[in-house]
């Protein structure tokens, strides 16, 4: 790892989504609404990312614990992964975008996973931009996964234990060559993590703004890289 300095843009933005439904509600409008409301400020923020030259975008798009929310609402959100996939894909292959994923894809119906994992082969050579969808993630089972990878590796004589440490246990994760977040945004104003890259957020700014994620866009998303610019980034060394 490399110390940033300050005035630095971040290499690598992560942000929870939070705010669709609320928005939805002030509205009165259906929770779906503001889901697809959402979409659109992923465009936002992909445009801005380019803009500002942040390389990599991970996006905690939908959590293990979301499978509990109704069926009705998760059929629509599952429908709606599907449009965004099919509508993204052109200005994916314009911009040399490459799209990855992390979580339990496996749990994804399997119309929504073939289209998810055709984008992701069509892009998987580009390097102009990184974007990560989170899905059916949850980062305290991302660690046991990887605990769990690693004891395979020692029972097979791979792995003696004394050799795991930071970075063996970092290999072991969904996207292990991906940088860790320089920057973490959470919108919606709730101040908390929701069990998101838990490993990976260990030295990462974070940024929490009361703007429900709909009225997120390029604007809002220039003020937080104008707050992570200033600060003065240690990665726990001392004042």
């Amino acid at each position: 790892m490399t110390d940033a300095v300050q005035g630095d843009v971040p290499r690598h933005v992560a942000i929870i989504m939070d705010g669709n439904g609320r928005w939805a509600r002030q509205r009165g409008l259906a929770r779906i609404k503001g889901h697809e409301r959402g979409a659109e400020s992923i465009r936002a923020v992909l445009r801005a990312c380019r803009e500002f030259g942040v390389k990599y975008l991970t996006l905690y798009a939908i959590s293990i614990e979301n499978w509990i929310r109704p069926k009705p609402e998760v059929k629509a959100l599952m429908n709606l992964l599907v449009r965004f996939l099919r509508q993204e894909a052109k200005e994916l292959h314009d911009n040399k975008i490459r799209l990855r994923t992390i979580g339990r894809t496996e749990d994804l119906p399997k119309q929504v996973r073939k289209e998810l994992l055709k984008v992701i082969d069509e892009t998987s050579g580009y390097t102009g931009q990184h974007l990560t969808l989170a899905l059916s993630y949850g980062g305290r089972m991302e660690i046991a996964q990887a605990a769990r990878q690693l004891a395979e590796l020692v029972k097979s004589g791979k792995l003696e234990p004394e050799q795991i440490d930071e970075n063996a246990v970092a290999a072991q994760l969904y996207e292990p060559e991906l940088p860790d977040p320089d920057l973490l945004i959470r919108t919606s104003g709730e101040m908390r993590v929701s069990n998101f890259l838990l490993w990976q957020i260990s030295y990462a700014e974070l940024y929490v703004t009361d703007v429900l994620w709909p009225d997120f866009g390029e604007k809002e998303f220039a003020g937080a890289i104008e707050d992570y610019r200033s600060r003065d980034r240690r990665f726990g060394g001392h004042e």
